[in-house]
Formats: C-alpha cells, structure tokens, sequence
C-alpha cells in the first residue's frame, strides 16, 4: 500500500530537486525586456500587419509610449528595407518547382531625437523552406501564409530584443550653478 505513495513522493522530490537546479543556475526564462527610451516613432507604413505587431509588442513590454508623430517621440525607429522574396531551390525531373524559399529582409536604425544614431543600420534576414506540390496548390498557399506570419513574430522578436539592447546616449550633465560672489569685507 505504500508503494504509490512513495512514488508519487519520489516524484515530487525530483521535481522540486529539478526546478532547485534549475533555479540556482541562473536559468529564467526570457521575458518581455523593457525599452531603453520613453516613447518611439515608426517611421513605416502605420497599417501594415509588421508596423501593427511592432507597436502591440511595444505595448506589451512596457512603458514605452509610441507616437503618432516624430516630432514627439525620444528616438525614431526608421525602416530602410522591408523586403519579401520567393526563391525556388529545387526543381523536379519534369522541370516543376519542387522547392521553395521564403525570404525576408529588414533593414532599420535607430535615431534620437536630435539626429544623432542611436543604432546604426541593421538588418534582420530570415528565410524558411517550403516543400512544393502543385496538386495541393491551395494547402500550399496556406502554407506560405503560414510561414511568412513566423516570420514576421520572429522578426518583430528580434527586433524588439535589439531595441531593448539599445545604448541612449547620456544626457549631458546639468551645468553647476556659477558661484556666488565672495562678500567684501
């Protein structure tokens, strides 16, 4: 009889010895990152489903405000490239697409403000492999469908991760009030 509540205690020991290793390693798992600004302007096309998923992500992380104008935002997100691109990889023995590539390129910086770069140019490439066949073209456009959403979390992840990153250039320091004129005798 008290065969299975030793094992259900057995269980539990190991557990509880798991999530204590775990725990005193330094594992966490990675959460939302707050932003190193106060407020962000996109300088994309504000209806696109990518510029729609950057501004809920950056709801979601934190404080970050985003503006609807640039004038009014601490640092502009400005994107230089947002490219989509299907590339076939293999081709069968009858010369149809057996093989295709999704790709897409992001290219974007970050600026203050006053002008200054507060993250050079950078680019997010991300690409995903997609099995062709033509007597399922409907399963297979649902598919790319499919594969480009990924890819658009993954690059909103990204990219998210990198602006958390971000170095803000300090605020020049307060001047020191000039002193006070010594008093005459």
């Amino acid at each position: 009889m008290n065969a299975p509540h030793s094992a259900g205690r057995r269980r539990a020991l190991l557990a509880i010895g798991g999530a204590t290793l775990l725990a005193g390693c330094g594992f966490q798992l990675r959460g939302a990152r707050p932003l190193p600004f106060d407020s962000i302007y996109l300088n994309m096309y504000q209806y696109s489903e990518l510029a729609a998923a950057i501004r809920r992500q950056i709801r979601a992380n934190g404080n970050t405000i985003v503006t609807d104008r640039a004038e009014d935002a601490q640092v502009r997100l400005e994107v230089q490239a947002d490219v989509k691109d299907k590339v076939i990889l293999a081709l069968n023995t009858q010369g149809r697409v057996r093989e295709y590539q999704l790709r897409q390129r992001f290219i974007f910086r970050l600026v203050g403000k006053n002008g200054q770069e507060i993250m050079p140019s950078s680019e997010i490439f991300l690409r995903r492999d997609l099995a062709f066949d033509d007597t399922q073209l409907l399963a297979k456009q649902q598919e790319e469908t499919l594969l480009y959403r990924d890819m658009q979390n993954d690059l909103v992840q990204q990219l998210m991760r990198r602006l958390a990153a971000a170095k803000m250039p300090e605020a020049p320091p307060a001047a020191a009030p000039a002193p006070a004129p010594a008093a005459k005798p």
